[in-house]
């Protein structure tokens, strides 16, 4: 778990080997509520998910994921959660 404390940016993720990143601000965005969704149906500690916090923090514009939260909470996010 000391892993994901001691990087100050996201790591590199073979997936996204390009330079822009904004498939991987979104996938982690995806992946952190996914992760918090599944582990939370079964009542398990979300601590695990905020690895996907950090990086999609570290990756997405302020603007868009205040965007996609509101988006989240007015039920209408365009992606599957």
């Amino acid at each position: 778990m000391s892993e994901t404390k001691s990087y100050s940016t996201a790591p590199f993720d073979a997936r996204f080997p390009n330079t822009n990143q904004t498939r991987n601000c979104f996938q982690n965005y995806l992946d952190f509520h996914r992760c918090n969704k599944a582990l939370s149906a079964k009542d398990q500690d979300t601590a695990l998910c905020e690895w996907y916090q950090k990086v999609y923090k570290s990756l997405c514009p302020n603007s868009w994921v205040s965007k996609w939260d509101e988006q989240v909470d007015n039920g209408n996010f365009a992606g599957k959660i």
